[in-house]
This record gives C-alpha cells, structure tokens and sequence, in this order.
C-alpha cells in the first residue's frame, strides 16, 4: 500500500502549493478584493478554487500519474523513482511559477492568463524578455516564493516501493484495482463532475462561485486558464475601418426613445431545446409536431426569417438573453466569458427593482449555464436540486435517466415558482427533453407519432408540455402584466432541403406573446431577424429608459433587420441584409444569393451582384464583426464602461 498513500502525499503537496499560491494572489491584489470581502466570503471562493485547481492538476501531472501507478513490478526500484521525482517537481514547478506571474499580470488584464496572449505576444521576443525581466527585479519575493515551491516539490516528494514486491499476486491485485478506481476519478476531476450533463468545465464556471466578475481571478488558476483556452482560435480585432467609421455603420450602444415611459410587466423567456422552425407547423403550411404552438402562434408577433446566433446550447443563451451574438468560438469557452456582463436580468433588476430567477433542469452547474445566469445579473438559479426539495414534486423519479427532469414536469415546476415571486420578475427557462437520446416518459409512450427523426416525437412531447405550462400560467394573477418569449437555442438534424443550406440550419421561432396586449400580433413574412435582437425587443417594449450594449436591434421600429452568424463547417460568417445572403471568409465574401428567391442557395451571383449594394453589405457587416472583437478584447459589453 506504500505507493497508494505516497501518491496521495504527493498529490496533496501539490494542492497545498496551489492554495498557497492563491493566497499570494489574493495579497498581492488585496485593494482589488478587499471591498466586500470576509472570512467567509474568502474561505468560499478559496474552496470553488480546489475544484479548479482538480482539473488542473490531474492534467497537468498526468504523465506522473501514470508512471506512479503503472501496474509494473519491475519499476519498483530507486533510480525509476528519481525520474518520476523530476518530472512530478519540473512540471509542478512550472504551474506555480504560472500562478505567481498572474499575481502580478492580473492588475493589467483583469482576468487569469489565457491562451489569447500566446497568440498575441508570440512575436514580441524580445520586448516580452524585457519586460518580464523589469518584472521579476521587481517582485523578487516571488521569485524567492517560487524556488521555495520547487525545493519543497523535491524534498517533500515521496517516492513509491523502491523494491520488488515480495508476493507478485498482492502486488498486481491492488495496483491494477487502484489504477481502475483512479481512471474514472480522473476523468471526472478534468471534466469536473461526473455526469453526461456536466460539460468540462472552462473558465466561464467560476462566475458560478462569484460576486462579481474579478473574484473569477481569485477561484481560477493560471494553469488551468491556459490548458483551457489553449489552441482556441483567439478573438482577434480585425481592422477593416476606422473606429469612427465603424460606429457610424453600427453601434451596439442602445440608446432609449426620448419618450420611453416605463411599464414594469414580468418578462418570461423560454429557451427550447432544439426547436428549429423544421419541427413547427405554423412555420410550414401546418406540417409540423406542434399542435400547441401552432395555435398559439396566431396571436403572437413572429418572423419568418428568424436566425439563431449559433448551432450550441452554449450559445443560445448569451444571444438571447445578453444580446451577444458568437463569432468564431463559443462566447463560453473565450476568456471574453469573464469579461462584465449585462443582460435582460441585470438591466431590470438593478435599476428597475425586477425579481429575476434562471431555470434548467439538470444538474446545477451543468452546461455552464448557472455560472452565466450569475455573471449576467440573474438573483436565483432553480435546477435539478432545487426541484428535488420542492415537495410537491417527485424528486429524481421525474430524471429522465440522462440529462434532466423531464419537461413537463420541469415546467409545472417552473409556473408554481414564478407564482411565488414578487413582480415585476424577469425570468428564463431552458428545457432539456428534446435531445439525445430522444426519450419520452414511459406513460407517453405510444402516444406521440414515432418518425424517422427520433427527435420529432420528443418535440410533440415538450409541445404538450408547453401546453400544459400555459394551462397553468393563464390562471395566475400575473397571466396579463406578463411578456412572454419563446425561441430555441439552436436547430436540430434537418430531413428537409430548405432547412439543410446553411441558411436553413438556422432557421428558429423567435416569438413574442403578450396576452394582456393582443396589439403586440402579426407573421412578419420579410424582416430579417436573429436571436440577438430579443433582448432590445423586450426592453422597448417595456419603455425602458436606460442606455446598454446590446448586439441586435429592437424590432418594434421599421427596419429591414440584418443576421449575421458563423458557420463552422465553412469557417467564415454567413451575412443577411435586404434581398441577399453573402457567405463572407474574414477577408473575402466568397459567395452571395438571393435567399428570398432562392432559397436553397444554390445559384451564386456574386459576379452579378451590383456593386455598390456589395460594398454597402460588406461594410455594414465588417462593422459588426470589428465592433464586437473590440468590445470582447476590451471587456467593454456594459454600459458602465463605456461612458
């Protein structure tokens, strides 16, 4: 047992230094964190830190890790020892070295080193030798601090047997049976949780363990900050323009009408799984799995060209509840995600008094969703815990096995929530049902058409449940002061050629439903719409009367509307305005069509396209595209750093 309990020393010795050096950065950055900080606000943050420093650690001492437990007799001797003690202190030398940098790199960035400043500062040799030289004379405590970590690295290590085992059979018995209780640990200790709904974890998470955006700093690591944005396509600032010449194409800065009388109705957004237009009968001439929706459709204000920002969970939910759209990469997985953040929740809750709660019903912390609820101003998170205690429920009898409680279910829970909250309240809800492996409750089953598409019976299912969950709601007091929003994250597998163009893949409703306000009506067969502009929509229509930054448009005023959206498998954006759709490579637009016409894009005529109303796209769109690497490079995406 000797190997077991030194691998477990040394794994400890390790978690130390980690905690050590967090305490560093927290000296060295006091006036940062000391406002508002206490004992136990501290010891919180320190213990979210350990979840990261896990990931952390189990990736970058994973070659140690498998020399220590390699179940090999042959290994057990002194000099396999000291070569396992190097590797264990060189690499474990290099994180804290990593770590106490940041005590010092952190007050220029605001945020942990990422893989972005190996892509920015990678050909800058000799200035960056420089400036870490003036840097080191400076701080030579830390240095001091780091060889103190490494000869303690060294002598603290404990190594393993250093002989050959006297009875083979024990030998192999309990390292094979050790080594086969590790693998899944360490898995899950990368991933950061055990389940399938539990995405590995980036720096996004810590926003769940925090109070405001810089204590994100205080609970990441360096090491992990780089292991998990490393070899990301950085958000890189392109220079098409003139700043000036870019605001005046397009400003993300919303200003409010002169006349914005505020009317504090609850807002409700309902995020669903994998509801692409495809799936809806309103959408398609009644053939469709929505029988709900599409009686609901009729006395709501939607758009038939409604675009979806991305094609993930993970970006669904910064487009429509921020206004931020996704170019590139996830706005998740960026170091941009600990950047300040606004949002429909923080704008209504701080300076209108709103009461706002996020729902999803999955593990919490899942997909990262709590974590961006958090950072973009949402008070409460209700998830798969929170249905769990509520008694009027049945707990993890309603799981569906894999990813979250189910819909219907979910979504009751959801309305007797809001039923409980003081109004105004702006609140959201993702569902989950409407995804692999397309399972429906057992009492359903046989209910629902089966389809080709294993996803079409679970659209009918969380339909009904929808059903249900407005049944529910139109018996509350708050029914008609209510404004209610139903889009999907993102589409889902196509079987239908219009839906298959690149175009197509991002067909989604995009629906705003007032029933106390049946003027709010009507199917707008030729404005051009996207995810990002619910979030100035719903903050017009209330009156709101304060500035943002808010990627999209409002769309109760008369304007064409524009979608601009990346599309991986090309590796370049796909751009609508007007009568056209140009496909657009960072550099070139490479591609355009008249998607109203041809609407399975199959005729390029960007030779033929006019001139002038090329040039006009291309320069509305690169506006964009600059305006929103600036802002994310610069964390400017609120107001308050803006004026």
């Amino acid at each position: 047992m000797k190997n077991i309990y030194s691998l477990l020393w040394n794994t400890l010795v390790v978690y130390v230094l980690y905690t050590l050096c967090r305490l560093a950065f927290l000296i060295m950055n006091w006036e940062l964190y000391s406002e508002g900080m206490s004992w136990g606000h501290g010891i919180g943050l320190f213990a979210a830190g350990i979840i990261f420093d896990t990931s952390a650690i189990i990736y970058t001492n994973i070659i140690f890790l498998v020399l220590f437990m390699l179940p090999l007799h042959y290994k057990e001797n002194a000099v396999y020892y000291k070569v396992v003690k190097w590797v264990y202190v060189v690499i474990n030398s290099i994180c804290m070295v990593a770590n106490l940098c940041d005590c010092v790199y952190f007050p220029y960035t605001g945020k942990r080193t990422t893989g972005s400043v190996l892509a920015e500062f990678g050909h800058e040799g000799a200035g960056m030798a420089k400036i870490i030289w003036e840097q080191v004379t400076d701080n030579w405590f830390l240095l001091l601090l780091a060889f103190a970590m490494g000869y303690f690295l060294y002598r603290l290590f404990r190594p393993g047997m250093q002989q050959k085992p006297a009875k083979l059979w024990h030998y192999y018995g309990i390292q094979t049976g050790v080594l086969a209780l590790c693998i899944p640990l360490c898995i899950a200790g990368m991933r950061g949780g055990f389940t399938m709904a539990t995405r590995p974890i980036t720096i996004s998470n810590a926003n769940q363990y925090v109070e405001s955006p810089k204590e994100a700093g205080l609970v990441l690591n360096t090491p992990f900050s780089l292991i998990r944005t490393f070899n990301k396509k950085p958000l890189v600032t392109p220079n098409y323009m003139s700043e000036q010449e870019a605001e005046q194409l397009f400003t993300p800065v919303q200003m409010p009408a002169d006349s914005a009388q505020f009317r504090p109705m609850n807002v409700v957004v309902l995020i669903m799984e994998s509801f692409g237009m495809q799936h809806i009968g309103f959408y398609n001439h009644g053939k469709g799995r929505t029988p709900f929706l599409d009686t609901l459709l009729p006395h709501a204000l939607t758009f038939k060209y409604a675009f979806a920002n991305g094609r993930k969970s993970i970006e669904g939910m910064p487009s429509v509840l921020s206004s931020l759209p996704n170019y590139v990469e996830p706005f998740f997985l960026t170091p941009a995600s600990l950047n300040n953040l606004s949002g429909l929740a923080r704008e209504l809750g701080e300076n209108k008094g709103y009461t706002s709660a996020f729902f999803h019903g999955a593990q919490n912390g899942s997909m990262g969703f709590e974590a961006f609820a958090k950072a973009t101003g949402f008070q409460q998170y209700y998830g798969r815990t929170e249905y769990n205690q509520d008694k009027n429920y049945h707990g993890d009898d309603d799981f569906d096995g894999t990813w979250a409680i189910w819909d219907e279910e979910f979504l009751q829970f959801y309305a007797d929530c809001m039923s409980r909250m003081q109004q105004p309240f702006v609140t959201s809800v993702f569902t989950a049902s409407s995804h692999s492996p397309f399972a429906i409750p057992e009492r359903y089953k046989g209910k629902f058409k089966e389809s080709e598409d294993p996803i079409e019976p679970c659209i009918e299912y969380t339909d009904n449940a929808l059903r249900l969950f407005f049944e529910k709601c139109s018996k509350q007091p708050w029914y008609n002061n209510t404004l209610f929003v139903i889009t999907a994250d993102h589409t889902s597998h196509h079987t239908q050629p219009y839906y298959q163009t690149t175009m197509g893949n991002y067909l989604v409703p995009v629906v705003f439903y007032a029933p106390g306000h049946p003027e709010l009506c009507g199917y707008d067969t030729q404005r051009i719409v996207q995810q990002i502009d619910i979030m100035p929509t719903v903050l017009a229509f209330l009156g709101y009367d304060k500035p943002y930054i808010g990627f999209g448009q409002n769309l109760l005023t008369p304007n064409e509307g524009i979608a601009l959206h990346w599309v991986p498998e090309s590796n370049g954006y796909e751009y609508l305005e007007g009568n056209y759709a140009l496909e657009f490579d960072g550099e070139h637009t490479t591609h355009a069509y008249r998607f109203r016409t041809d609407s399975l894009l199959k005729q390029n005529i960007l030779n033929t396209l006019p001139q002038d109303t090329l040039q006009g796209m291309e320069k509305k769109m690169k506006s964009v595209i600059q305006q929103y690497m600036k802002r994310m490079n610069e964390n400017k995406l609120v107001v308050g750093d803006e004026f």
